[in-house]
């Protein structure tokens, strides 16, 4: 058996252990039930209840639930609206984020599919730094798609220490 205060009290008959437990207001638990004698604890079960929710509770906070962002284009984009789209997806990617890009073609655009294909060719290469393809470009009716997923994160290296020595950590020249 154990105390309330984490010390051993040695082993104890069931009826012993309760009996010390109401004493202090607390509850008898059993935290190893296969163990030869079984070994319990006296504490306050409702106080060990709430600070184990509490716990599940600030790691699930700390978890990013990934998203699948869509990012919608069309053939004939101008450079400043690309670089915008291309910017925001850099920064759904960078907060680890999916992020799909469609082109989407209208009426006679559908005859020049290349140019859907050469505006997801250039997001690749744009973002080829944070990202990488999950799913590679395809045509579904009217829409060319591309899924993106982020890079996993590098861990950064340690500091290396610099080559160039100062005087004071140079060798005595060799005679």
């Amino acid at each position: 058996m154990i105390g309330d205060d984490g010390s051993q009290i040695g082993i104890l008959t069931t009826r012993e252990a309760i009996v010390m437990a109401q004493a202090k207001g607390l509850d008898l638990v059993e935290v190893a039930p296969t163990a030869r004698p079984p070994v319990c604890k006296i504490m306050d079960y409702g106080k060990f209840k709430y600070e184990q929710n509490r716990a599940a509770k600030a790691a699930k906070k700390k978890q990013h639930q990934m998203q699948l962002k869509e990012v919608k284009m069309r053939p004939k984009i101008e450079d400043h609206d690309y670089d915008f789209k291309v910017k925001h997806a850099r920064e759904f990617l960078e907060q680890r984020d999916k992020v799909k890009f469609t082109v989407t073609f209208r009426g006679r655009e559908m005859a020049h599919q290349e140019l859907g294909y050469k505006i997801i060719e250039q997001v690749l290469q744009d973002l080829a730094d944070v990202a990488v393809v999950e799913q590679s470009p395809r045509a579904e009716g009217r829409t060319v798609s591309l899924v993106l997923s982020p890079k996993a994160q590098l861990t950064k290296p340690a500091a290396k220490p610099s080559a160039d020595k100062g005087p004071a950590d140079a060798a005595p020249p060799a005679v």
